[in-house]
């Protein structure tokens, strides 16, 4: 993992940043970006609209390029399927973000697996893993979900 952050940071951290909250945000950026590509893996159903929703999250959540988005994704990806569990992720979220920005990373996984219309009993399961995970608690995790489920125009259930 850390060779490939390091070169995702080389390729995209520009000259006079200091390196150690240049590092620490792009790392936060592929932690968020592999959760999110989990979550899509989950029903199996690979969909294009799941695929948009996690490139405008990472764009609209990190202003990032499409370039940029190209890179995370794919970095993200392989470090997603090379993992053991979701812990090195999570872990790296829980250290540099605040209860605010855990519900929020968790509405967005809400988003992506809501996105298609369909809620796998898989998506819920792993909603649940990654929420008690990031340690966001059940109030902000259901009101993540609605949140979640009004950008997705989904009625309220």
């Amino acid at each position: 993992m850390i060779t490939s952050i390091k070169e995702f940071f080389s390729q995209f951290i520009e000259p006079g940043t200091r390196p150690d909250a240049a590092g620490g945000a792009h790392a936060l950026q592929v932690a968020t970006a592999a959760l999110l590509l989990e979550m899509m893996r989950m029903d199996a159903h690979l969909k294009t609209e799941e695929r948009e929703a996690i490139a405008a999250t990472l764009q609209r959540e990190f202003a990032l390029s499409a370039d940029e988005i190209a890179t995370l994704v794919a970095l993200a990806d392989q470090e997603a399927r090379q993992a053991h569990d979701y812990h090195q992720f999570t872990a790296l979220i829980n250290r540099h973000c605040d209860a605010v920005q855990k519900a929020r990373i968790v509405e967005n996984l809400w988003h992506v697996a809501m996105v298609d219309g369909h809620l796998d009993a898989h998506e819920l399961h792993l909603m649940r893993k990654l929420a008690d995970l990031l340690h966001v608690g059940h109030a902000d995790y259901v009101a993540a979900k609605q949140r979640a489920r009004a950008r997705a125009n989904l009625p309220a259930g």
